[in-house]
């Protein structure tokens, strides 16, 4: 059965774009003509005895003709968002994980050394596992030697969908980001951003940056250039990454099975007004 996209209701609740996102201009920051002190990373000099600074590397980041796979904004596609009640255990996450992605040319520059991985792994203390999903299956994954990165190759123009399976026996909320943007509002990734719901054992498919309460705009492989993060926001820096924080449900151990079941039967009423 098809899983359903739950999201939350409560004190807070997802930001939900409800225009249609068109792309703004380019934006691309120049970089400064001399070192400012303030703002130095290395004192040492390159060609042209000019100081690397913080705010020439954020432009060489920022610049959208860099090569290497982004995600663009692609097709409409449906996508039934449903609002359910969720108080989180903590402000903080319960746990985070990153996957990088590329085309293969660019993960071999990233990682000189790395090794087949399964599409899905855990994360979070194994609360979840997860994985980067194209349209004939899951896309060839890889762990880095040394730092343990997690890669995954994509293909330019192919649509892709983030999966989330929850392995605990209690409620999740899952907030998710691509290139630095929340996949719910298209904006900065926050951790106080709210995310999906997914229940006990069952599994949850982002598919795209959401657009309305029952679409959402597919995730694309694009050129730098073409990218949500740089037409919508002029910004590439963290382009080429996929990102998940897991939350748990307050006075609820994760572990324990039954514990949803549990108190949805404590606070069942005898005389529930109809709505």
């Amino acid at each position: 059965m098809k899983p359903k996209l739950w999201s939350v209701l409560g004190m807070l609740f997802a930001v939900v774009v409800m225009n249609s996102c068109a792309p703004q201009g380019t934006t691309i920051p120049g970089i400064p003509e001399g070192p400012n002190a303030s703002n130095i990373v290395t004192s040492g000099l390159r060609a042209g005895d000019q100081a690397v600074t913080r705010k020439s590397i954020d432009a060489i980041l920022n610049n959208p003709e860099r090569p290497g796979l982004a995600t663009g904004w692609g097709d409409e596609k449906t996508s039934e968002l449903t609002y359910v009640s969720f108080t989180r255990a903590s402000s903080k996450p319960a746990g985070t994980d990153v996957i990088f992605y590329n085309n293969p040319e660019g993960l071999d520059a990233m990682a000189s050394s790395k090794s087949r991985v399964g599409p899905m792994q855990t994360a979070a203390g194994g609360m979840v596992e997860w994985g980067i999903k194209g349209g004939a299956g899951y896309l060839p994954s890889y762990k880095e030697y040394g730092y343990g990165r997690r890669l995954v190759a994509g293909k330019k123009g192919s649509n892709y969908s983030i999966v989330v399976k929850n392995r605990c026996k209690s409620a999740l909320e899952i907030v998710a980001s691509v290139d630095g943007l929340d996949t719910e509002d298209g904006k900065t990734a926050s951790f106080s951003k709210r995310g999906y719901i997914i229940d006990p054992g069952e599994s949850v498919e982002i598919r795209g940056f959401r657009t309305s309460y029952s679409k959402v705009a597919a995730f694309e492989f694009s050129g730098v250039s073409n990218s949500y993060a740089n037409l919508k926001h002029g910004d590439t820096r963290n382009v080429g990454v996929i990102g998940i924080a897991v939350f748990t449900r307050k006075g609820v151990n994760p572990w324990t099975w039954g514990s949803d079941e549990i108190n949805r039967r404590r606070s069942a009423s005898p005389f529930a007004e109809a709505p």
